[in-house]
């Protein structure tokens, strides 16, 4: 078994997702670099390594069960536990996303990904998280998901466009976060969901005015929690972000 810190990242071949794994990278973790699309999935391993990360591939599609299950044990034996799961992957699912046009299916689509894929993997590497010492899990999420933000005086300016499938989603992700810390309450396992900032990245046609690597900056904060640290919380680089 590893002595290193272990992690998974899942989407991490770019943007947001691979700084992380190069931030967590620099601190000397082994790093394993979820993501569904082979060719991309190597290319950012190989990228890493040369950057001197003890980066390894995860073929994981968030969304299929058997590639959940094998992600985790491939982990297992490989490195026999995980320390940090980084729930990252995302998908915006396209605009326009007004309630009264929308296709009910692109709101499935979205939530599919962003909310039950982040369950799929979650309970997938709840045993080998429970082999660590200090396990951690991040889910990612974004200020769209919060309820008060988007029901304030600012809201455009806070929260973006309207989007009915996005940004639901992450409220729903910080719903599921909020219920798996109540469960875990009394372990080891912290849990938490982070928001990034509006990073300029693929999903918003890299309109963001934050880049990658701040995006990055709120998970690495809390994949290194101390023992005793938050748990249940929505925090971003200011501080808690409300609900």
């Amino acid at each position: 078994m590893s002595e290193r810190t272990i992690a998974l990242v899942t989407g991490a071949n770019k943007g947001i997702g691979y700084e992380i794994a190069a931030g967590l990278g620099a601190l000397g973790w082994s790093v394993g670099v979820g993501a569904r699309d082979g060719q991309r999935r190597e290319a950012a391993v190989e990228k890493l390594r040369a950057a001197g990360v003890d980066a390894f591939g995860v073929p994981l599609d968030v969304t299929d069960d058997e590639s959940a299950t094998a992600a985790a044990r491939l982990i297992e034996e490989q490195v026999g536990r995980l320390d940090v799961l980084v729930n990252n992957a995302a998908i915006a699912g396209g605009m326009p996303q007004e309630p009264t046009r929308v296709d009910p299916a692109t709101i499935r689509t979205v939530v599919e990904t962003n909310v039950i894929g982040v369950i799929r993997v979650t309970n997938a590497m709840m045993p080998l998280l429970r082999r660590s010492a200090s396990p951690r899990i991040v889910n990612m999420s974004s200020s769209v998901g919060s309820l008060a933000r988007q029901s304030g005086p600012a809201a455009e300016q806070a929260t973006g466009p309207v989007a009915v499938a996005y940004a639901p989603s992450k409220t729903f992700l910080n719903a599921v976060t909020l219920q798996y810390a109540r469960e875990l309450s009394g372990t080891n396992i912290l849990i938490n969901a982070g928001c990034p900032g509006y990073v300029a990245t693929d999903l918003n046609n890299f309109c963001g005015v934050r880049t990658p690597e701040q995006g990055a900056a709120i998970a690495i904060r809390l994949a290194t929690l101390p023992d005793g640290g938050p748990t249940g919380q929505f925090l971003e680089d200011a501080g808690t972000v409300p609900w």
